[in-house]
């Protein structure tokens, strides 16, 4: 029997303030062909994914907190105990807009990496608007900092 234990999963820390620990593919001791699962954390006030897209098909999972979700042209908000389904393809992005850390599960397949997680640790993002369709009316602007330490 194979087991991931997030207690045991180091995971990492990304600039825009989210912490991803790979429950299954990764570094993590499971490893599946047709899907990738992992645990997030985004930072109150502002952690994210940034707006990005991939070939996989996504869910992500609200496990506590409250977040802007944009897909597309479309942005809502999204609380604990909702999930919401991210087509192949399509720019998403999701931004913690509580006083307390969200945490979320996010699940996609295929497995393997998506590139956004090695863009955004380069600073080359495609940034909304630019390289990248705009971001809903209203969204939260996208992170695209790079890390002062790369």
């Amino acid at each position: 029997m194979i087991i991931a234990d997030l207690k045991n999963i180091a995971g990492r820390t990304y600039p825009a303030r989210r912490r991803t620990q790979n429950l299954v593919g990764g570094v993590s001791p499971i490893q599946a062909r047709n899907f990738s699962m992992g645990y997030v954390t985004l930072e109150p006030r502002g952690g994210q994914v940034p707006w990005h897209n991939q070939e996989q098909e996504e869910v992500y999972f609200i496990i506590e907190g409250e977040a802007e979700m944009c897909l597309g042209e479309e942005r809502t908000t999204l609380r604990s105990g909702q999930a919401v389904y991210i087509p192949s393809g399509v720019f998403h992005q999701i931004t913690n807009t509580g006083d307390r850390p969200l945490r979320m599960i996010y699940c996609y397949g295929p497995a393997g990496d998506v590139a956004h997680w090695r863009q955004e640790l380069d600073g080359t993002l495609p940034r909304a608007g630019i390289e990248a369709p705009p971001l809903p009316q209203g969204a939260r602007p996208q992170c695209t900092d790079k890390p002062s330490d790369a």
